[in-house]
């Protein structure tokens, strides 16, 4: 049975406890843990979640989860943690849960949030205050990436990198880690993608040095890369040399007449010895120093937090998308403090069916082929005998002509 839990697990071979704050593998109970919000739903412009496994899954039990749809909504949906969590200041976060895009998605959001325990999660929606999002956004050629983003003292802080998500039509685990040495991970399918430290990837802080505003540059120094060549020197009579020259050997048109067409001139030709306008060669400037930058100082408004990685009153997990094509399936939803725990929880789900799916996919995806060639050959079966018949239409209409004509 799927389920929502709290609980204290054991670390194998240790006598630390690390904790479950919430864990959801979507079940026909799910309705009774999820909340959809009002968001945009007066407007008319708010869609819904099912549960369902697909159209293709390597166990429809196990592969449940909820999917969006229809296609141009907007989604908000979230679910209470048992307990509300007040503050992670010495643990491990794990933020895990599994994305399908089986509609392989051209513009939409696939992310997830962390929510404070005085949000209203009645209207939730874009303007709702969350502390963590992280997950796959897609739209067009130029978003294929994972965001994750942090609130830091009122701000949404989005990462420095860039980290590309998966865009094929398959079920993909995302995972983000953020320990106590303000270090982070980012995994998909259990496999490293991006890791760093918080406070180089993200701008929590002040920079910590900065260029010296009292700076100047020197009056020598050179940021001329490259010089004249002194010794290279324009060939006498270069400017002499005319870009056009009168045509030899043109003729006089036999029928030109002076008195009414004026006075006959050869025309111009463009003129082969020409090389166009002298330029001086350049040399490598030997005094070159580089372009002048300011010596860094440090910023007197930099102050180091080592707290960067503490998130503090969550009480919601929740998602709120814009799709334009709908479709995308969440499941399997786990946010703990054990690393290890949910890399197992993302082996014994995705990893155990992740093989038997392929081979669904593959079945769904010839079988989806075979029949759209069946529909393009009806189609163009269905022109031709239209053609045809419109064919046999017109040679009969002419045969009535012929034969009214000679009546």
């Amino acid at each position: 049975m799927a389920a929502m839990k709290l609980l204290s697990l054991a670390l194998l071979g240790t006598t630390a406890f690390a904790k479950v704050y919430f864990e959801e593998t979507f079940d026909s109970t799910w309705e009774k843990r999820w909340t959809p919000s009002t968001w945009k739903k007066s407007e008319g412009t708010a869609g819904e979640f099912k549960l369902t496994a697909g159209k293709f899954f390597g166990d429809e039990e196990k592969n449940k989860g909820i999917q969006t749809g229809p296609d141009a909504r907007f989604y908000a949906i979230s679910s209470k943690l048992p307990e509300p969590i007040a503050d992670t200041t010495g643990k491990d976060l794990v933020l895990q849960f599994s994305v399908k895009m089986e509609e392989k998605i051209d513009c939409g959001g696939g992310y997830i949030k962390l929510l404070p325990t005085s949000s209203d999660m009645k209207g939730f929606g874009g303007e709702t205050p969350y502390s963590i999002m992280f997950g796959p956004d897609i739209c067009g050629y130029s978003t294929k990436r994972v965001h994750v983003i942090f609130d830091y003292k009122g701000k949404q802080l989005l990462t420095k990198k860039t980290i590309p998500c998966e865009t094929d039509e398959l079920t993909h685990v995302y995972t983000l880690i953020v320990k106590p040495d303000n270090t982070y991970q980012v995994l998909i399918d259990n496999e490293e993608k991006a890791a760093g430290k918080l406070e180089e990837d993200w701008d929590f802080l002040e920079p910590r040095t900065i260029p010296d505003p009292k700076a100047t540059k020197p009056d020598d120094w050179d940021e001329r890369e490259y010089i004249p060549d002194e010794t290279d020197v324009k060939p006498a009579g270069w400017d002499d040399i005319k870009p056009e020259i009168v045509d030899e050997s043109a003729k006089k048109p036999e029928d030109w007449d002076d008195a009414d067409d004026g006075e006959w001139e050869a025309p111009l030709i463009p003129n082969p010895e020409y090389k166009g306008e002298w330029r001086q060669k350049e040399k490598k400037n030997p005094d070159y120093k580089g372009i002048w930058k300011a010596p860094e100082i440090d910023n007197p408004k930099y102050v180091p937090d080592e707290h960067l990685y503490v998130r503090k009153d969550i009480g919601y997990v929740g998602f709120e998308l814009w799709q334009v094509k709908s479709g995308t399936i969440f499941d399997n939803i786990l946010f703990t403090d054990d690393i290890a725990y949910a890399k197992k929880f993302a082996e014994d789900t995705w990893g155990k069916l992740k093989e038997a799916e392929k081979k669904a996919f593959d079945k769904f995806d010839e079988e989806k082929k075979a029949n759209e060639e069946a529909e393009r050959k009806k189609l163009e079966e269905e022109a031709k005998a239209a053609g045809e018949e419109e064919d046999g239409e017109e040679e009969e209409h002419d045969h009535e002509d012929h034969v009214h004509d000679e009546l």
